[in-house]
């Protein structure tokens, strides 16, 4: 029987929602397949991205994944109503920017930022007709390659980036929609550039939807036990040992 729950992402960023599904299901089993060959996906095309993500399902199926988390929103926008139609037996999960989650807690200016690719993507242009409004402004910023800058923790790159994308809007914004999981993990630096501003990102909501799936399909695992989590990064090594000291971190965090 499929006992994992499966999530892909193109690197680290995926980490932020499988914190926040630790959270919620300490005694599942885990497999994370982090794609930084390919990353970043955000300059990719649809075609290139459906290739690839099915590539990874494959994988993730043949690991024994009872549910998938496509846990990157390009690959979400890019390719889900594909992969559901081409898998229909498999649990699909995908992420999509908190810009609801922006709109219902009444921030007045917000930036959308994300990559290139979901920038421009159909389903986000619907939400930000949907939730845009004479009381809600909301800014669509491209992050460029601020995700492939995390994915090589270029630190002296994301904050070039971030104050050239970011800082036009200082003072003129009071909250930032993450519309990329790798965003996630440089929240503190976003803040430095934007001091004051509240965060949205959607890790919370995408676990609370992967327990709702699961609850309703009946595939909870019944033992209490701490389940195993297994990542693997078709690039590096040093990107999996880096991957389990920041869910360290995010977990120290947690107890602070």
């Amino acid at each position: 029987m499929n006992q994992k729950i499966g999530l892909f992402d193109s690197g680290i960023g995926g980490l932020s929602i499988l914190h926040e599904l630790l959270k919620i299901m300490p005694n599942e089993d885990y497999y994370y397949y982090q794609d930084t060959f390919h990353n970043p996906y955000g300059n990719k095309s649809e075609s290139e991205l459906l290739k690839i993500s099915q590539e990874i399902v494959e994988i993730l199926l043949k690991k024994g994944c009872k549910i998938i988390v496509i846990a990157c929103n390009t690959a979400t926008t890019a390719c889900m109503s594909q992969l559901r139609e081409l898998y229909p037996d498999v649990i699909f999960v995908g992420t999509v920017p908190a810009i609801k989650v922006c709109y219902d807690y009444h921030s007045n200016h917000s930036i959308l930022l994300s990559t290139p690719y979901t920038t421009k993507s159909k389903r986000v242009q619907e939400l930000l007709e949907l939730y845009t409004d004479d009381n809600h402004e909301i800014i669509n910023v491209s992050g460029e390659d601020l995700a492939h800058l995390i994915e090589e923790d270029d630190k002296e790159g994301i904050n070039q980036l971030l104050i050239k994308i970011l800082s036009p809007y200082l003072g003129k914004v009071d909250s930032l929609i993450m519309g990329c999981t790798h965003y996630s993990l440089i929240k503190k630096e976003i803040l430095e550039v934007l001091p004051a501003i509240q965060l949205f990102d959607g890790s919370n909501g995408v676990a609370r939807e992967v327990f709702h799936q699961l609850e309703k399909n009946h595939l909870l695992k019944s033992s209490l036990e701490p389940g195993k989590v297994e990542i693997y990064n078709n690039k590096s090594n040093y990107i999996i040992d880096r991957s389990y000291e920041i869910l360290n971190h995010m977990d120290n965090e947690d107890i602070q």
